[in-house]
């Protein structure tokens, strides 16, 4: 499920940050089999695989909460179904993606904004648990994930992998863009950008 996915990630800029390569050993502990291979994920020929970004700053209407991985999909689309809601009645225009944005995890769950860009900050302030924000911005890695959300398992693997092969430093951040909208698209034809944050 989705909290190896997350361990998988947490544990490559772990690895990073502290510069290993790999499980940080030497002289004959280093001396492993050939390493394995990056896990085979699902791309289309003009997918970016770890392409060095800039995030720009968005206005964007959300909602914070927090999820168990086990149903983090339906958790996330709930949330979205949230903020669309208060963007109608607020009369603000959406003006991007809809995305998450984790800003912390663990083996059991998650937390996130669930965000959506707008053209311009609403007149008057959002009520409840609604918010108006910024999205992050900064140097991050871009990569693709099309197929379900329990499926991204693999494409965060290959990430991790990406990351301690290249010994980059991440953040302990991470976004997921929906260029499909996961509130009306079908769970198996999701096409997700991620971004991963470098320090």
């Amino acid at each position: 499920m989705a909290a190896s996915r997350t361990l998988l990630l947490l544990a490559a800029v772990a690895l990073a940050g502290l510069g290993l390569t790999g499980l940080g050993l030497t002289g004959a502990s280093a001396q492993t089999p050939n390493p394995l291979p990056p896990p085979a994920i699902t791309v289309a020929p003009d997918d970016p695989f770890g392409e060095q970004v800039t995030m720009t700053e968005k206005t964007i209407v959300y909602l914070e909460g927090s999820g168990l991985w086990d149903s983090a999909f339906e958790t996330i689309v709930g949330a979205f179904k949230s903020v669309y809601g208060a963007i109608d009645k607020l009369g603000a225009k959406p003006n991007g993606a809809p995305m998450t944005i984790y800003t912390a995890t663990d083996d059991n769950g998650f937390q996130f904004q669930a965000a959506v860009p707008v053209a311009q900050a609403p007149a008057s302030p959002p009520q409840g648990d609604i918010k108006i924000g910024k999205s992050p911005t900064g140097t991050a890695l871009k990569f693709v994930h099309r197929g379900s959300y329990d499926e991204m398992d693999t494409t965060y693997e290959a990430i991790a992998h990406h990351l301690e092969e290249k010994n980059l430093e991440a953040k302990d951040l991470f976004v997921e863009q929906y260029i499909k909208d996961p509130v009306t698209t079908p769970e198996d034809d999701l096409v997700i950008e991620i971004y991963v944050p470098l320090k």
